[in-house]
């Protein structure tokens, strides 16, 4: 395996509702998945579109944030998960403070 640094940013998505409770709350503590699984999951920009279609076909209202992994420090840890690849996950609870944007599902990624 070749060496390779990991991204510095990385994208979770929401509901609607959940995008509005984190926003109220200031922290996000995970959705029902990631509760079950012990950690929030995230997507890399490349893992991005797999992960809205396997995740949340159909769904409406989605708000996909940008994290700043960098800020998060070592709760991050990129781990193995569909068809073997090393996706982000954070250990800890998500602060508002490393959201740098976010964007409607319905619209593109500038």
């Amino acid at each position: 395996m070749s060496e390779h640094s990991n991204p510095d940013t990385a994208f979770k998505i929401f509901t609607a509702a959940q995008w509005a409770q984190f926003e109220a709350d200031g922290v996000f503590h995970g959705a029902p998945v990631d509760l079950a699984d012990g950690y929030i999951h995230l997507s890399a920009t490349d893992q991005l579109q797999g992960t809205l279609d396997k995740h949340f076909a159909g769904q409406d209202g989605l708000v996909i944030a940008e994290v700043n992994l960098a800020q998060l420090g070592e709760s991050i840890i990129w781990e193995e998960s569909r068809g073997g690849a090393l996706f982000p996950h954070i250990y800890g609870p998500l602060p508002m403070g490393a959201i740098i944007g976010f964007f409607d599902a319905d619209q593109s990624m500038t």
